[in-house]
């Protein structure tokens, strides 16, 4: 577990047999980022595109597609990775926006999500997590642990980056 005290956030990582991996940040937050309702909900996940884009400096980009989205070099080159179009939840303790993972260069295998979250309860929090994922420069079931050093030491350590500035920006938006 990693802690980002200027934040007050923490976070986890996974890998199953399968060859899977997960992944989950936790900011504790003072206040609502987004409204709990359904277009709060759109907003976490447009936010996460957003930070995606700005983070990159438009080296990735998010191009909107019928029955989803994709995030493409340049927004025109390779298909990175690609989503489903968002689950959208929401009530008066959580608001959720799931992607489903769909395919594109960085997947070895369809399947698993991308979500983001934020909840009251014990106290107000907001999460990203990927769940179930099978990211192409991952170890392959079975492989030695270090075949997977790209994943662990690129692609996973950029998602963290990008979930550290996005829970940065969301808390630095005008109070809702």
């Amino acid at each position: 577990m990693t802690i980002d005290s200027d934040l007050k956030m923490d976070s986890d990582r996974t890998s199953g047999a399968d060859g899977s991996v997960g992944s989950e940040q936790r900011a504790s937050l003072d206040r609502p980022v987004v409204p709990f309702s359904i277009a709060g909900a759109l907003d976490l996940g447009r936010s996460y595109w957003s930070e995606v884009e700005r983070s990159t400096v438009g080296l990735v980009r998010l191009r909107e597609e019928l029955g989803g989205l994709e995030l493409r070099v340049f927004g025109r080159g390779p298909t990175l990775l690609r989503f489903g179009d968002p689950q959208l939840e929401a009530d008066a303790a959580r608001v959720v926006c799931c992607y489903p993972i769909e395919g594109g260069a960085l997947v070895r295998r369809r399947g698993g999500s991308i979500s983001f979250e934020q909840t009251t309860g014990d106290g107000l929090e907001l999460r990203s997590t990927i769940t179930a994922f099978h990211p192409r420069l991952a170890a392959k079931p079975g492989a030695p642990h270090w075949t997977g050093t790209l994943y662990n030491q690129i692609q996973s350590r950029i998602h963290e980056a990008i979930g550290r500035r996005y829970f940065t920006y969301l808390q630095q938006q005008p109070k809702q």
